[in-house]
């Protein structure tokens, strides 16, 4: 399993741990949460994994000391292993977000819309009123935004008109048919896709935020030629 793999997957197992009150309880969630803590540890580091397997036993000991221990081990060693996977792959974003959590697919989001310092472009052919008040805010001041949509224009440009009026920002709106994914484009040097619509992220379903590296130059080649080609919805 390659770095990036295991990050995503950690990071998963993290945000999915059960809770302080439950992890202690003898329950087939449990014990397929522990299975995959062991097999992801041991893939990372096999002898951490045969530790990880050892503080996991403890866990479900009947002396508090032992299981508390037990636990405080095991996530600390969850955590070592993010930090260590996110400095060996020098920081490519792989997340996987489960369903319901809104406020991780935001919060994952607005880091990588804070970090555009020239030009933000956002690719969704459901871009609507609500991308506005829960992503553009986050730009900063001076980048230029400019959103490729297609679906849901009649919300969307009245409310790009009275944040453009307010803010004074140089944001522009474009339509194109015929394209389906989600993506931002940072700077015109880096590039994330979203697996859901941004306006629909993990409400429904689970769903992945995917730094393209590999593939950059084609996928921000192809979405800068339909940027030129589409119609000018909003200037």
């Amino acid at each position: 399993m390659k770095d990036e793999e295991l990050l995503c997957e950690i990071e998963d197992i993290l945000r999915n741990m059960p809770s302080r009150d439950s992890i202690h309880f003898q329950s087939d969630e449990n014990y397929s949460w522990f299975g995959r803590v062991a097999a992801v540890l041991e893939e990372w580091d096999s002898i951490k994994g045969t530790m990880a397997r050892i503080n996991i036993d403890n866990i479900q000991n009947s002396m508090s000391l032992v299981s508390e221990d037990g636990l405080r081990k095991t996530i600390t060693t969850l955590h070592q292993a993010r930090h260590n996977l996110r400095m060996k792959t020098s920081g490519p974003i792989g997340v996987a977000v489960s369903n319901g959590m809104v406020f991780d697919y935001f919060d994952e989001i607005r880091k990588i819309i804070e970090s555009a310092t020239q030009d933000i472009l956002f690719i969704d052919p459901y871009l609507d009123a609500e991308v506005v008040s829960r992503y553009i805010v986050h730009v900063k001041k001076g980048v230029v935004i400019r959103l490729l949509a297609r679906e849901k224009l009649k919300t969307l440009i009245p409310a790009v008109n009275t944040y453009k009026m307010q803010e004074k920002q140089d944001i522009e709106v474009r339509s194109a048919p015929a394209f389906h994914d989600r993506y931002i484009i940072i700077d015109k040097n880096s590039c994330y896709q979203s697996g859901a619509s941004f306006k629909d992220g993990a409400k429904k379903s689970p769903t992945t935020i995917t730094q393209i590296t590999d593939a950059f130059n084609a996928v921000f080649s192809i979405y800068e030629d339909l940027w030129k080609n589409a119609t000018v919805e909003f200037k």
